[in-house]
């Protein structure tokens, strides 16, 4: 066990520990699954699975408490897979290594895991209880939230008996959310044409690094840089200058990640080698003026390059660099309805180079369907004229907000009970599964809640040690407030 272990509430830090222990990026959830069953299993619990992998733990109501409405207390069990350029980890294999630094808790130069480890921890802790009241309870643990939602995608009719659901994946304590931003996924695949290079060239790697990055929903509105725009905003408005040619282009790993690096392959001509490099050199103490009070770590550097393909034929280089540097992202609208949440944002999170074509991935959020709907058609615009050819997959619903809700009033009342004030009622700008459970299960009231998690989806991931605590009173607090059923 390290150091976290001995953190208060040891029960929560325990599992959160042994979480970090077990490697679970997206896709690789399988080694941490099978833990959570064998030990559901071990303490005598009714532990089952469906189809696509999704855990389900069942818990009977401590006595006296058989009376109240079940309760579904739900997290995802993958995590974000983000690490420094200079860390060595493999996420597939590589345990988190997480540390206390002062009031957080963070990993050594990788995404720590707290989006959702914490909230899932938190709900092993309760299943491991012998002393918190609560009704019928079940614990809801989905796969593969972070890369494509499949887990809740797959959940079928029938599977949940409760009438409540508690979702954990929030990141701020003081805020309950009640409903959050929809999406769906965009590429612009380019088809590559490429020809010989004449001499006289040589290669360089014209590279961007040192970005803080972050959740493409939690952090669109900080102005936060994004690697692969930058790059596109170099080449366009020196490409042609120096005569370059396009080898390959690749920025960031995942869509819902704010790229913090970005790099393009290239050849130039040698007599324009030092003109290059003063360009590259201005162009990082231009980005340090305007956005050094955010992105405190700006990094640009030229390269060497061994030239061993092909550069992109002129016409079709042309089209890419503008495309990239065309490309809408960040805010494109705040919310008229909620003060200071975003309505409508996109994250141009990856590009890719294979031998015969480019590919610009993006994930577009909107709390409303016509928000999506018009990002989508610019999008599909911008693409079509610069030949690329445009797709969407994996749209998700958003979690419209009910006022009426009866467990949103009851968590309200019992956060001013313990502290004293009254909670935010919030709309997060990320994708919850909260949107997706309605699907299945329309008349299930549902609340998200969470302790503070700070730059989630980047390695400089943390929570906040005095907020867990307070995440764990008010959770077991409502498991005893939920009221009888009907």
């Amino acid at each position: 066990m390290s150091e976290i272990s001995q953190l208060s509430p040891q029960a929560v830090w325990q599992f959160f520990d042994k979480i970090c222990s077990i490697p679970h990026p997206s896709k690789h959830e399988e080694q941490l699954a099978q833990y959570i069953v064998d030990w559901a299993t071990s303490e005598g619990l009714s532990v089952r699975r469906d189809d696509v992998g999704n855990v389900f733990i069942k818990k009977p109501a401590t006595p006296g408490m058989e009376n109240r409405k079940g309760v579904v207390l739900q997290a995802h069990i993958d995590m974000v897979p983000q690490k420094n350029e200079d860390t060595a980890h493999d996420f597939t294999v590589d345990p988190i290594r997480p540390y206390i630094d002062g009031e957080w808790v963070t990993a050594e130069g990788t995404t720590l895991g707290a989006d959702n480890g914490m909230g899932m921890a938190a709900c092993l802790a309760v299943l491991a209880s012998k002393d918190i009241e609560h009704g019928p309870l079940e614990v809801l643990l989905t796969i593969d939230e972070e890369a494509g939602m499949t887990g809740a995608f797959g959940l079928k009719e029938g599977w949940l008996e409760g009438e409540i659901l508690l979702n954990t994946d929030s990141e701020q304590e003081g805020e309950i959310y009640m409903g959050c931003a929809g999406g769906v996924d965009a590429s612009l695949t380019f088809n590559l044409d490429r020809q010989e290079l004449g001499g006289g060239y040589v290669g360089k790697t014209l590279q961007i690094k040192g970005l803080k990055g972050g959740h493409s929903g939690c952090d669109i509105h900080t102005g936060r840089a994004n690697a692969n725009k930058l790059l596109g905003r170099f080449l366009a408005g020196h490409a042609n200058e120096l005569g370059l040619r396009l080898l390959s282009v690749r920025g960031g790993t995942l869509r819902n990640a704010i790229p913090r690096e970005a790099a393009a392959d290239i050849a130039v001509p040698a007599a324009n080698v030092e003109k290059l490099t003063s360009l590259f050199n201005y162009f990082e103490s231009l980005l340090t003026e305007e956005l050094g009070a955010v992105e405190t770590s700006i990094a640009l550097s030229v390269l060497d390059h061994d030239i061993s393909e092909q550069p992109l034929t002129p016409a079709v280089q042309s089209r890419i660099i503008a495309a990239i540097n065309a490309c809408p992202n960040g805010v494109v609208r705040m919310s008229d309805d909620i003060a200071g949440v975003v309505e409508t944002s996109l994250n141009l999170g990856v590009i890719t180079t294979e031998s015969d074509k480019l590919t610009l991935l993006c994930l577009i959020r909107s709390l409303a369907d016509s928000g999506r709907s018009y990002v989508e058609s610019m999008l599909k615009s911008m693409g079509e004229l610069a030949g690329a050819k445009v797709a969407f997959s994996g749209a998700y619903p958003g979690w419209k907000p009910d006022p009426d809700s009866e467990v949103m009033h009851v968590f309200r009342k019992t956060y001013e009970e313990i502290y004293g004030r009254v909670p935010n009622i919030m709309v997060i700008h990320a994708g919850l599964e909260c949107g997706l459970f309605k699907e299945p299960y329309p008349n299930m009231d549902m609340i998200s809640f969470g302790p503070t998690i700070k730059f989630p989806h980047s390695p400089d991931e943390k929570v906040n040690i005095a907020t867990v605590g307070l995440f764990w009173e008010q959770m077991i607090a409502i498991l005893k407030a939920i009221p009888v059923k009907a």
